[in-house]
């Protein structure tokens, strides 16, 4: 079982920065992803991180949004620059039991989600 819980959404600028972060415990998932949803649409997957450190990301937030995580792998974060108002939003981190492999962005493959922060871009 894993347990997340994410910090750091709030209020920027067009052209600002914010840095998500979530926390991990409990077992080690193989693969870490960010997910978003605006209001009125689906919850789309943005980012993802796998057991060895190999990232990828949506077309939407490609060169603005970078993923990492801390040395532990304790703790993911995800550093937004850039950041437009299509950007607003409520920002999931999630885990799955699998690498992340070329499902990365379904929702259903995740097994593990936090409650969510809320990014409001203005």
């Amino acid at each position: 079982h894993v347990q997340l819980v994410e910090s750091g959404g709030g209020s920027a600028q067009v052209g600002g920065s914010l840095r998500l972060s979530c926390v991990a415990s409990g077992d080690s998932p193989y693969c870490l992803g960010w997910f978003r949803q605006a209001p009125g649409k689906e919850r789309e997957g943005i980012a993802a991180i796998d057991s060895d450190g190999r990232t990828t990301y949506a077309d939407a937030v490609k060169g603005r949004f970078t993923i990492s995580q801390d040395n532990a792998k304790t703790t993911l974060y995800l550093e937004m620059n850039s950041l437009k108002p299509e950007d607003t939003a409520i920002y999931y981190c999630a885990a799955r039991r699998d690498e992340c492999g070329m499902t990365w962005k379904w929702r259903r493959v995740y097994d593990y989600w936090g409650q969510g922060t809320q990014v409001t871009v203005s």
